[in-house]
């Protein structure tokens, strides 16, 4: 572990949560009593620079959760030391800096980043329903729920267009507006005020298909906002959980994707996510049952175990580098077309 933050906490927790798959050999931070501190926490060793983790600890696997100026410099460190590297998002913080590490590390093909999104469950099952086929060739995909790098994965995933890297144009816009702020990432707030909190829309143009994308301050973590996600195929569409299609001749057709809890009512095998199914069918199932884990937690242990198979040859690993470049260039793309209020076009990078 490169960090020693809020994010790569979520990380040494599902490690250690995980014994029969990880050992957390070592960590390292940028400052000494950091190191020292999380490493008592976490029942680990602490080393002062990531030279020392790397020579001692020979880690199969290294998770780099810092700062986006910090993250690429890691990654490169450890990715020239031939180990496995899961860097958190966004893999360095602008297009110049995505190419520097594409340029130094991009060839390994050892390099993958901690894009969670479509690993959330109910995401997964969506994506699931596309990838089946089951509301034809998607054509667009309306995300409103989380930032940047973020919804632009998701749209290009549920796009089926994540692999791709062909231009992309951007055209956004920035509108004013004001909410109550009742939730933050530290909690209930406790504030009835009314705070200014603007709203980005921005179209995404790909190869005869398109985004939406819609997000307002604090989205995350507001819950008087709540996330819509619209997928339309050329034989129905996926609205939030309702999946709507020509099922035969003259046969349309509504099913819902249904979320199993444990836990409810006479149902004593404790509170958790069991699976989500769509008209009697399992699309999707919880690995991690009895673990009583909310969905963030479950994606994030399915990256990681999806690194580890990289790391074992065993898997293509969960969200390679080239993909993440791409997300987040697209992703800056859309601050460059609010500051500049025109349009924005992605061309071929050199991951593509």
């Amino acid at each position: 572990m490169v960090g020693s933050g809020w994010r790569a906490q979520f990380f040494a927790r599902l490690a250690r949560a995980l014994p029969e798959s990880f050992e957390l050999a070592g960590m390292t931070s940028r400052r000494p009593e950091s190191v020292e501190r999380a490493a008592t926490a976490w029942g680990t060793r602490g080393y002062a620079t990531v030279a020392d983790l790397l020579a001692a600890a020979s880690p199969q696997v290294t998770i780099v959760s810092t700062p986006w100026p910090v993250t690429p410099v890691a990654t490169a460190e450890v990715a020239r030391a031939g180990g496995v590297v899961l860097a958190e998002t966004p893999p360095a913080p602008d297009l110049a800096g995505l190419h520097a590490l594409w340029a130094e590390v991009g060839a390994t093909g050892r390099v993958h980043v901690a894009e969670q999104y479509l690993a959330l469950p109910m995401h997964a099952a969506r994506l699931t329903v596309v990838e089946r086929g089951l509301v034809g060739e998607p054509q667009s995909v309306h995300v409103s729920s989380t930032h940047g790098y973020h919804a632009v994965s998701m749209i290009r995933g549920l796009l089926g267009a994540a692999d791709e890297h062909s231009p992309v144009t951007v055209r956004a816009h920035r509108f004013a507006g004001r909410i109550v702020q009742p939730l933050s990432r530290e909690g209930w707030t406790d504030d009835p005020s009314v705070h200014d909190a603007g709203t980005v829309l921005a179209t995404l143009e790909l190869d005869g298909r398109h985004g939406l994308y819609d997000f307002t301050d604090n989205q995350w973590h507001n819950q008087l906002r709540s996330r819509r996600i619209l997928v339309r195929g050329m034989h129905g569409e996926i609205s939030n959980d309702d999946v709507l299609r020509l099922s035969g001749p003259r046969q349309v057709t509504t099913t819902t994707l249904r979320r199993r809890q444990l836990g409810y009512d006479l149902d004593l095998d404790g509170y958790d996510t069991d699976h989500v199914s769509l008209g009697g069918e399992v699309l999707w199932s919880n690995p991690f049952v009895g673990k009583r884990w909310m969905d963030e937690e479950i994606a994030i242990a399915t990256l990681m175990l999806g690194a580890a198979d990289l790391a074992l040859d065993d898997g293509p690993g969960p969200y390679p580098l080239a993909r993440a470049c791409h997300d987040h260039a697209i992703s800056l793309a859309i601050d460059e077309a609010v500051a500049s209020d025109r349009p924005v076009t992605v061309d071929r990078q050199p991951w593509s």
